[in-house]
């Protein structure tokens, strides 16, 4: 018997239906914010995500799903959504249309890293991209967007923030950062070291506890911003109380990913075990620019779809359609242009095999059919079908022509 790969498993019965209330939910709430679909390519280029994520991220330094292909091409298997989309976007040239662009999309992303629960090697992801503006509004109604998609599907959350800063305040603080960095090296991690040179941001991301409670008196962006950055994050946080969203600062959030600046922000859950977030993103106005395209502002967030399989709130399900089932193996035939013509209009399971009126019964009961539509004997004999309304119990029988 062969086995799903480590780390990649099927997606059936129960959690097919979860991960598509998911995926039909987000995407009926994106729509009412302007969204439009966009699919990209698994296989893109291995650069697209080494320019974009970033060589010191664990994605491309540890992660990827990479490989030569047969024509020689450095290829890897998409580790996340924003990159494809903005080089699509690029490819596109829609960086050179005045008109603001907003995307939605899902599907899987592939990481090498140890399976556990939640986080497997392919997983899925609902992401939105919003290309064009440049406004702190546009960060809070992404955030907003996200706890609505949330309270959609009955899901608790916190919401952590951050500002990241930009080209101005950033690279003061990045050697403030170094230098406080380089006096603790000794007893920070393997990995922290190697940030210290390539990414030194990302050490204040480090899970490892010893360096977590080093990095407690760390200096913090947050008290060194410039007044523009400074204006956008005390605005995001007024529009937030505002609008009775509660959320955390915590100046430690950075993300895991390379291009991002100004807001970042986490949703996190404390019902999924050690691996809290359900969903993140923030605002990454360079990456146009970083992968050849025309700077444009940008802002956008992915969420986790398995992550939040099992927090989410089913909605009761309602019957639906139609069983029809032959007490007699000849009423097959008078069933199937029936059940044609019926799938017309709504959802149809018809049984080819006669059965008693019991088995019937409960063929119906388990595919939750909402009518019943049987021909035995009689039916047969007199043109005739048997019906039953599960829902309201009431029972009559029909000519052919009437059903």
């Amino acid at each position: 018997m062969i086995n799903p790969l480590r780390g990649m498993k099927d997606l059936t019965f129960d959690e097919s239906q979860r991960f598509v209330h998911i995926v039909t939910t987000a995407i009926t709430i994106a729509k009412r914010y302007g969204y439009n679909y966009i699919e990209t390519p698994i296989l893109e280029e291995t650069s697209l995500f080494k320019r974009s994520v970033g060589n010191s991220s664990d994605i491309v330094s540890k992660e990827m799903y990479q490989f030569e292909d047969k024509g020689g091409n450095d290829v890897c298997m998409r580790p996340e959504g924003t990159a494809g989309v903005v080089r699509a976007f690029v490819s596109a040239k829609l960086d050179r249309q005045p008109i603001k662009q907003k995307f939605y999309y899902y599907g899987p992303m592939f990481r090498y890293e140890r399976p556990q629960k939640g986080r497997l090697r392919e997983f899925h992801q609902f992401g939105c991209e919003s290309f064009g503006e440049a406004s702190v509004y546009e960060d809070f109604t992404i955030i907003t967007m996200i706890s609505q998609i949330f309270e959609a599907l009955g899901i608790g959350f916190d919401l952590q923030i951050n500002s990241l800063g930009c080209t101005t305040c950033m690279p003061p603080y990045k050697q403030n950062l170094v230098g406080f960095l380089t006096e603790i090296k000794e007893d920070l991690c393997e990995d922290c070291n190697r940030r210290i040179e390539s990414n030194p941001i990302r050490v204040l991301d480090c899970k490892n506890k010893t360096c977590q409670s080093l990095l407690v008196t760390a200096p913090k962006l947050i008290d060194d911003l410039c007044d523009e950055c400074d204006t956008d994050f005390k605005k995001l946080t007024a529009l937030l109380n505002d609008a009775g969203i509660t959320y955390e600062v915590d100046t430690n959030l950075v993300r895991g990913l390379d291009y991002y600046n100004k807001t970042a922000f986490e949703f996190v859950s404390n019902d999924i075990g050690s691996q809290s977030a359900i969903a993140g993103g923030g605002r990454y106005d360079k990456l146009v620019e970083f992968l050849d395209g025309k700077p444009t502002p940008a802002v956008g967030f992915a969420i986790g779809i398995e992550r939040i399989m099992e927090l989410v709130q089913m909605p009761e399900k309602e019957k639906e359609g139609i069983y029809m089932g032959a007490m007699v193996a000849e009423a097959v035939e008078t069933l199937f242009p029936l059940a044609t013509q019926k799938r017309k209009e709504t959802k149809v399971t018809l049984e080819y095999s006669s059965k008693g009126f019991k088995s019937h019964m409960k063929g119906a009961d388990k595919m939750n059919a909402r009518y019943v539509m049987l021909i035995g004997e009689d039916e047969l004999a007199n043109g005739t079908v048997w019906i039953k309304d599960i829902q309201t119990k009431e029972e009559k029988t029909l000519p052919l022509a009437e059903a």
